[in-house]
């Protein structure tokens, strides 16, 4: 009878889909009227990115300086290289809505709407990582479920991602500049370190793409979603957090991706990045010597082994701390703290020098982080999926410790409470999904994540166990059983 009753409800869906079919835009755009400006909406015959046009061109907004909306690049950041991403299996025709937030004083706040004919009767909500537009999760999340005929909606956090500052040896003139890595003569300007975009509007973005879903969700089909799911990567994933933990009459469950962990203690980025950029130079200097005085601070401040790649000959041909240090680590303390610690000298006193502890006693630094934290107190249930070799986001001090707020904030008894949480630790999985092709160690998160989503609507929707808790060993799966229950034994396995 249950089965009868969601054929009829679907059928349902898409018969009154497509009511309005001589304006298939009209509906949507009416209903969400002026909270969004600069409105595209386009009768899609593919939602997914087999079709080239559903992810926009770079530096394909006239007005915005290069670099500052860059989709493509987005939604390959974190995304695995082409063979391995979502695999589709056929197109997916629909309606995408691409709009600015009309309310956003910046005009920074941009909003992304898919639309399916075949649609399943449910939302799924995306955070887009590091500074990313809102095509961020088109690789990772989309494909995915827009195939499954979920709606699916994303946003940028309200901020457009950076502008190139300059090239020289000395900083430039903006106060705002961070460069690129220690090495690198070129400066840019991140939007997120403006006055005007704190990071505490992180979480308000998130929500605030959910409500304009719902509406655009009901224009279109008459009917507003039964489910509602949030998923994000890194800051995306801190997005989902926050979604779950403060608007839980929003979302019924979430699924976060390597979600970055905001605390006032020293487990935060300013307070884990300093000892590994401080380290590095004299780690590089020893030959990449794991048994260095400089290796030992670097693992001691909560990072994973480095893996370091070489030729016949012994010489060093790529090591995976290196890759971080060259891509993350700097520049990502540097936009932090001239966010959140804007005082400090950040090229005259040292990125590597910043000492977090000392700050927070003679600073607002520690409010400034308090401001926006990870609480960990879910109203909704919620999935972390984290890799052991995350050399951005340590799981010691970020995934396990969001994983330890929430278990102290139900005191033990979590599984007697209807929002459930659940951490799983890839083995060997990092950060960077495309890592991989350098250091064959690693192994892909992507996977597990999309597994972790499917998990979470069998849980929500049918009250299916969540597996427990547990370490997923190379070429592994999520299992009710797990052979590795808990946290890894090791953060590399060779």
């Amino acid at each position: 009878m249950r089965i009868r009753l969601a054929c009829c409800v679907a059928a349902l869906y898409s018969a009154a889909a497509f009511a309005d079919s001589n304006d298939p835009c009209g509906r949507v755009r009416a209903a969400l009227g002026d909270r969004l400006a600069d409105v595209k909406c386009v009768v899609s015959l593919d939602l997914t990115t087999n079709n080239a046009a559903t992810t926009p061109a770079n530096n394909s907004i006239t007005g915005l300086p290069a670099l500052a909306f860059t989709p493509v690049t987005d939604r390959g950041v974190i995304s695995p290289n082409p063979p391995n991403r979502t695999s589709i299996t056929k197109a997916v025709p629909g309606l995408q809505i691409e709009a600015r937030v009309a309310g956003d004083a910046t005009s920074e706040a941009r909003f992304l709407l898919r639309l399916p004919e075949d649609w399943n009767g449910k939302l799924v909500v995306a955070g887009a990582s590091g500074t990313r537009s809102e095509f961020n999760g088109d690789f990772s999340w989309s494909d995915y479920v827009v195939q499954k005929g979920y709606a699916y909606a994303s946003q940028n956090k309200g901020i457009l991602n950076l502008f190139l500052v300059g090239v020289s040896a000395t900083p430039p003139a903006d106060p705002l500049a961070c460069r690129l890595n220690p090495a690198s003569p070129v400066w840019v300007h991140f939007y997120d370190n403006d006055p005007a975009k704190p990071f505490t509007e992180w979480q308000e973005r998130i929500v605030e793409a959910a409500k304009l879903a719902r509406d655009g969700v009901k224009a279109r089909y008459q009917h507003y979603p039964r489910y509602t799911y949030a998923v994000g990567t890194s800051n995306g994933g801190y997005q989902v957090r926050r979604a779950i933990e403060e608007a839980p009459d929003l979302f019924d469950g979430g699924v976060d991706w390597e979600g970055t962990f905001v605390d006032p203690s020293a487990n935060n980025l300013l307070g884990t990045l300093p000892p590994a950029i401080r380290n590095f130079p004299a780690y590089v200097g020893s030959g990449f010597d794991a048994n260095s005085a400089a290796a030992q601070a670097i693992r001691a401040a909560g990072y994973p082994p480095d893996i370091v790649n070489r030729n016949a000959a012994g010489a060093v041909t790529a090591s995976l701390w290196q890759s971080y240090s060259a891509q993350f680590w700097e520049v990502t303390q540097c936009q932090w703290q001239k966010r959140l610690d804007p005082d400090y000298r950040t090229y005259v006193d040292g990125p590597g020098n910043y000492d977090y502890l000392s700050r927070a006693g003679t600073t607002d630094v520690a409010e400034n982080l308090a401001a926006f934290e990870t609480t960990g107190k879910i109203k909704q249930p919620l999935i972390t999926v984290a890799g052991t070799m995350d050399a951005l986001l340590p799981i010691r001090t970020q995934a396990r410790a969001y994983a330890a707020r929430v278990a102290a904030s139900r005191k033990g008894n979590d599984d007697h409470r209807s929002a459930q949480y659940r951490l799983y630790e890839v083995q060997n999985g990092n950060h960077i999904e495309t890592f991989r092709d350098t250091f064959s160690q690693l192994e892909f998160i992507q996977p597990h994540a999309q597994r972790a989503f499917d998990l979470l609507v069998a849980h929500v929707e049918g009250g299916a166990a969540l597996p427990p808790d547990q370490c997923i060993g190379h070429r592994g799966t999520i299992d009710g059983h797990p052979s590795q229950p808990g946290q890894c034994a090791s953060l590399f396995v060779p």
